[in-house]
């Protein structure tokens, strides 16, 4: 459901994303890892079709992102980084408008409306300006446009973020909830993140994925790059610290 090959985004002389090519199938959940600076929401960005690769393709449920982006953005959700939104409009102003963005009508547009309003637990604050809202709720409010047109493919970048431990239990409850009929990407650092939802991460540094891997008893199994299985933060640490001067 999302095919990336060899995908490359430089700004001038920097190289931000160098040759990432990976998939993710119907039932899956990715974690996609690495530390701040990695490339992640660029990848992120350039998945979504707000930025243009350098080179490389990306596929949505067959749709070229490049060559049919609209089509392709039909069947993607995307929560991005820091859930911007139009912070003058009341929580169920924007959700309207998202609703009719995706052209949502009739019946199912107010059951999709109520669904998702439910689904993330904003309905306390419905009628509040999103400037007023903590970090928390305005997170919230993004994940509810994500999911409003139920998409097959997912892209959430951080989104935890903001989240007390309870929040965050509820929302890693709806995407567990709703892996099994969507390919879902997270793009996070949160370690613990991926250890909740995932089914199989990727680590990127420096623009580049370093290790890939899947749970595994009780630890992880983190590519060839660590033949043991170990814990998923000590893969980390070791795939993504600065390179060392000679």
């Amino acid at each position: 459901m999302i095919e990336i090959r060899d995908l490359v985004k430089k700004f001038g002389p920097f190289t931000a994303v160098d040759g990432i090519s990976l998939t993710v199938g119907k039932g899956e959940v990715l974690g996609f890892l690495g530390p701040n600076g990695a490339g992640k929401s660029t990848t992120m960005k350039m998945l979504t079709g707000f930025l243009t690769p350098t080179s490389g393709s990306i596929k949505v449920c067959g749709h070229d992102v490049a060559e049919e982006p609209m089509a392709a953005k039909r069947l993607l959700g995307y929560l991005p980084e820091g859930a911007p939104a139009y912070t003058d409009m009341t929580a169920r102003g924007f959700l309207d408008f998202i609703a009719d963005v995706r052209r949502l009508s009739g019946s199912e547009r107010q059951w999709r409306l109520d669904k998702v309003i439910d689904q993330v637990n904003i309905k306390d604050v419905l009628d509040q300006p999103i400037d007023t809202l903590s970090k928390g709720y305005k997170r919230r409010v993004g994940l509810a446009q994500a999911i409003l047109h139920d998409p097959p493919v997912l892209v959430l970048d951080e989104p935890t973020d903001g989240l007390d431990p309870n929040q965050k239990h509820e929302v890693r409850g709806l995407i567990q909830g709703m892996a099994a009929e969507k390919a879902i990407i997270i793009s996070t650092h949160i370690l613990e993140e991926v250890e909740a939802v995932c089914r199989r991460a990727i680590i990127i540094a420096r623009g580049r994925i370093v290790a890939e891997g899947k749970p595994e008893g009780e630890g992880w199994r983190v590519g060839d790059i660590l033949a043991q299985p170990g814990r998923l933060d000590a893969a980390f640490r070791q795939l993504t610290q600065p390179r060392q001067a000679a």
